[in-house]
Order: C-alpha cells, then sequence, then structure tokens
C-alpha cells in the first residue's frame, strides 16, 4: 500500500477541501470513499471527511497497491516522438481517449501503448498503466508517459511542483485584447452540468492558474499560447471561457460553426522538463496537426481579404 503525507499549515480547512487541493485527479466522492474506509489518518487518528484540521496537522493517505494490467494491448500506430528506458513522449492525435473508461474500452491511448512498449509504470493503476497527465479527447500534442515508477514519481513531482513546463496553442473565439496575462481562479465540477467543470468559490474546488499570450489576431478568431502552472481538468477550456474567448469548436463550452467540422483546436504543443535519471534539462514539441494549420491558413487568407 503506498502511503502519502501532508502537513497542514493553514489557520482551518475541512480534511476533504484540503485533500481536493493536495490530490491530482481524485474527486471528492473519492476522497469521501478513502476517509470513511480509514484510509486518511490525522495525526495517526481516524475521523470524518468534514474534519476541520488544525495547524501543523499531519495527514496520512493510503493508497491500495496497483493491480495487474487488464486493459488489452492493440495494435494502433503511435507517434514516438522520443523514448529511452525510463520513459517515452507521444504526439496523441486528437480524438484518441487517453485511458479506457466504462463507456471507451478500447482504441485509446493505454491500448496502444500496450501492444508497443514492453513495461509502463503500475502507479495509476490497471487502467492508466504509464499515464502521468492526461490530455482531453480532442486535445492533440506532446504527452508524457513512464515505462517505470521511479520515473513515474519524478515526473508526476516535477507536474505537482511546477517544474515540468507545459505550453498549448489554442485558437479562440473573438479578438482577445490584452497581450498576455494570468488567470487564477479555483475550479471544480459544474452543479448544472457534470460534464464541464466550472469556475467556483475558493472552498469548491482546486486553484488554477493560466497563463496566456496572444500570438495572433484574426477577424473573428485570436490564436493564443496558454502556459500552466496547475493541471486541472479541462482547466484551459474553462479559463477560455471564462474571459469570454472559448476555444473554438469546443463541443462543451462554447461551438464555432464557421470553422466547420473539425473538433476543438487545441494543441499540447510543447514540455519542457527534468529526465528523473540523468537529470539534464529535456525540452520536445508536437508540430500542430495538419487541420490546424489548415484552419490558420484560412484565418490568414480573411484576415488579408478584410485588411
Amino acid at each position: 500500500m503506498e502511503k502519502k503525507i501532508f502537513k497542514f499549515n493553514d489557520s482551518k480547512q475541512r480534511l476533504d477541501l484540503f485533500l481536493m487541493t493536495k490530490l491530482e485527479n481524485v474527486s471528492r466522492s473519492h476522497i469521501k470513499n478513502l476517509v470513511d474506509s480509514q484510509k486518511v489518518l490525522v495525526d495517526g487518528k481516524v475521523v470524518k471527511a468534514g474534519y476541520e484540521l488544525k495547524p501543523n496537522q499531519t495527514v496520512e493517505v493510503f493508497f491500495e497497491e496497483p493491480k495487474p494490467v487488464e486493459a488489452k494491448a492493440e495494435n494502433i500506430p503511435l507517434d514516438i516522438i522520443y523514448e529511452d528506458s525510463d520513459l517515452l513522449v507521444i504526439n496523441k492525435p486528437q480524438g484518441m481517449v487517453v485511458h479506457p473508461s466504462s463507456t471507451t474500452k478500447d482504441g485509446t491511448l493505454v491500448n496502444a501503448l500496450l501492444f508497443s512498449v514492453k513495461d509502463l509504470s503500475g502507479i495509476n493503476g490497471e487502467l492508466r498503466p504509464g499515464i502521468v497527465h492526461r490530455l482531453d479527447k480532442d486535445t492533440s500534442g506532446v504527452m508524457l508517459v513512464a515505462k517505470n515508477d521511479f520515473a513515474h514519481k519524478n515526473l508526476a513531482k516535477q507536474i505537482q511542483e511546477k517544474t515540468c513546463k507545459r505550453e498549448y496553442w489554442a485558437i479562440v473565439c473573438g479578438i482577445v485584447k490584452p497581450d498576455y496575462g494570468t488567470i487564477s481562479t479555483h475550479i471544480a465540477r459544474s452543479k448544472k452540468d457534470r460534464k464541464k467543470m466550472a469556475v467556483c468559490p475558493p472552498f469548491e474546488g482546486r486553484v488554477a492558474i493560466s497563463n496566456f499570450k496572444v500570438l495572433k489576431r484574426f477577424d473573428k478568431f485570436s490564436l493564443m499560447q496558454w502556459n500552466l502552472e496547475t493541471g486541472r481538468t479541462h482547466q484551459i477550456r474553462v479559463h477560455a471561457k471564462h474571459m469570454g474567448h472559448p476555444v473554438a469548436a469546443d463541443p462543451i463550452y462554447g461551438k464555432s460553426p464557421q470553422l466547420g467540422h473539425c473538433g476543438q483546436l487545441l494543441h499540447s504543443k510543447k514540455i519542457t522538463f527534468t529526465h528523473p535519471r540523468t537529470n539534464k534539462v529535456l525540452e520536445f514539441e508536437a508540430p500542430l496537426p495538419h487541420f490546424f494549420e489548415e484552419i490558420l491558413g484560412q484565418l490568414e487568407n480573411k484576415n488579408d481579404i478584410n485588411n
């Protein structure tokens, strides 16, 4: 059983809300299940999810050891940008789900990895082997995959401590006025639509910080660069909508029929991290997909016509 230890240094906060800020990709219901099954201890004692933490208390969280992988291997081609004995850097295509679920059991990145890669880390359990961080189904681009638990823990820590830098490009609706800026909010599951995430009050969700820069303005759209300081579910998509400029062709947060049926125009462009074994700083880029380049060309032509 794996154990994580956290020190509480604030004045006071509910245990479940504190753990939501510390545990990536873990829902509040999952946290409650961990607490109810006595896998969360505060100063060595069993407490309830609503327990109010006090300064300098220690929180221990126990996770079950990962089960053997049961997802099936599938012969699906992978665009591997880099590979060594510890990790891979993948260029994920738009439309590919990262890992199997109750609704998608095959055709995922994990199914492809199981066929092509001999060893994968088991930290994220039987259906997410090697997956250090995720991309949405319709987000394309660069992704990290760990081949062993040593690399996985190191890379996950870099993401948590914000030393792993991730850069995204997106075409958004409308003309973004500021040249650059930072959006800092809290994000949680939407109360109106469980498929969505939404900006919320601080006590309801996790902090989410995105830095943006406008690369090009078109007639009715803008090309933006996004750099993440946190990695919340749908973070860029939620922040883009929050600022009034949803990602173009996003089926959930903002549709753009003018651009046709192309899927959301969000691409993981670049990732920079320190190799877990050699300590060498590595940087990799994934080129924009062909359809993304085509749409940029169309927008450029419209700009030329209108100007």
